[in-house]
């Protein structure tokens, strides 16, 4: 008998509802995947029940033998993930990983260096609104407008100039490569410490598919959720000199109590990322991202940087649809059962709110099991979508074209 169903039918039928809404649509959001069964097992355990303050071996409450060993495997698993000396698998999210690293590096109202929101940095990298805004002094570098991609050279001369106390190097919508060697170096020559926030690339970084900043970087962040394909929450990864002081920052620092179901839920992610079926769906995932933007690139679409590297790619609306916003754009997709975001393009004209373009990112439909010939199906619908200018007649007949796909491409936990 389904207990849920029984004693909360409303909350049993909206997460049917949900279930449903990902079975039914084609989830194109960059930062959005799948998980296993396993994974999904994991996060819904009695391991929630417990109260765990404090690391294994050294928690305020007694009864944790079972979820010291449960930190202990993720932990071990993190480290072996990423080649790293150190790992806190405690944050709550990836803006926990990231305020940690500055709570245990610097110093209030020291300087942080990040990349520029509106070209594709993160909020948590100085965001004026951000608490790392407000609580550190913050320059920004970006992208050049005719390549769209970051200049080292420029980015070296701009450090120099700023001596920031800490570097972070990172994107949430970036399609290239980033180099953090060249990072490194940088951060070397002006003496200060390089944080490499690799939310969003994780899973590239992992199975060798895009340059790792170890030994480069005095810190990685990440989240779970994205390439990793993992829960939600974050992941801090450091050398040995620093982890007495991360692992200060996240508790007592900022967090009280690590979520326990949710660290073993990250534990059975590391595992399934460490096995080599994992390295032929992160490949997988780069090619189907290069093939979609080249697709939309021959329909007319501009695509920021003129292709990827990378899980994502940017449309430039105003190509094709001067007068169109990526909210609307991507609001007409949505009802099409077709799920993005908008997304600021780089030198955007229009308010965060509207923008000029979307965000398309591989890892959800990769893990579906879609390739080369669904991409083409979904670049014309797409494009007829958009070009009908959120015709509902056209909304409907694609809707129907969608729910079709989806049902030849289950979900992973579709059976849960």
């Amino acid at each position: 008998m389904d207990r849920l169903a029984q004693e909360d039918p409303e909350i049993k039928a909206l997460i049917e509802k949900e279930h449903d809404r990902q079975r039914n649509t084609i989830e194109l959001i960059a930062s959005e995947n799948h998980v296993s069964i396993p994974v999904l097992q994991a996060l819904g355990s009695v391991l929630t029940d417990k109260y765990a303050e404090g690391y294994p071996e050294k928690r305020w409450y007694c009864g944790c033998e079972a979820v010291d060993e449960v930190e202990a495997l993720a932990i071990t698993r993190a480290k072996k993930l990423f080649n790293a000396e150190h790992a806190n698998v405690q944050p709550h999210s990836g803006t926990n990983a990231n305020l940690a690293v500055y709570l245990a590096a610097i110093n209030p109202g020291d300087k942080i260096m990040g990349m520029n929101l509106a070209h594709g940095g993160h909020l948590s990298h100085g965001l004026p609104i951000n608490l790392s805004g407000k609580m550190y002094k913050t320059v920004f570098y970006g992208v050049e407008s005719d390549s769209e991609r970051l200049d080292m050279d420029k980015i070296r001369q701009q450090a120099k100039t700023e001596k920031p106390a800490i570097i972070v190097a990172g994107a949430s919508a970036y399609p290239r490569q980033i180099d953090f060697a060249a990072f490194g170096e940088i951060a070397r020559e002006v003496g200060c410490l390089l944080m490499c926030d690799v939310a969003h690339i994780a899973g590239l970084v992992v199975t060798g598919q895009h340059p790792h900043p170890f030994p480069h970087a005095d810190f990685i962040t990440t989240t779970n959720h994205k390439t990793l394909r993992g829960p939600r929450g974050g992941l801090i990864l450091c050398r040995q000199q620093w982890a007495k002081k991360i692992d200060t920052a996240i508790f007592p620092g900022i967090q009280g109590g690590p979520l326990m179901h949710a660290i073993a839920a990250k534990a059975v992610s590391f595992h399934e990322a460490l096995q080599p079926s994992f390295h032929e769906y992160i490949a997988n995932v780069i090619k189907n991202a290069r093939y979609f933007a080249g697709v939309m690139h021959e329909k007319g679409w501009r695509i920021v940087s003129g292709g990827t590297d990378n899980h994502l790619f940017l449309v430039d609306l105003r190509s094709k649809l001067p007068d169109v916003t990526g909210h609307d754009a991507a609001n007409w997709l949505n009802a099409a059962q077709i799920v993005c975001n908008k997304n600021a393009i780089p030198n955007d004209p229009r308010p965060p709110i509207k923008t000029s373009g979307l965000r398309i990112g591989t890892p959800a439909i990769t893990t579906r099991g879609l390739g080369k010939d669904e991409i083409n199906v979904l670049a014309d619908l797409m494009d007829t979508v958009l070009m009908s200018n959120g015709d509902t007649a056209v909304i409907n007949r694609t809707a129907a074209k969608i729910h079709d796909l989806c049902k030849r491409f289950p979900l992973p936990n579709d059976k849960l």
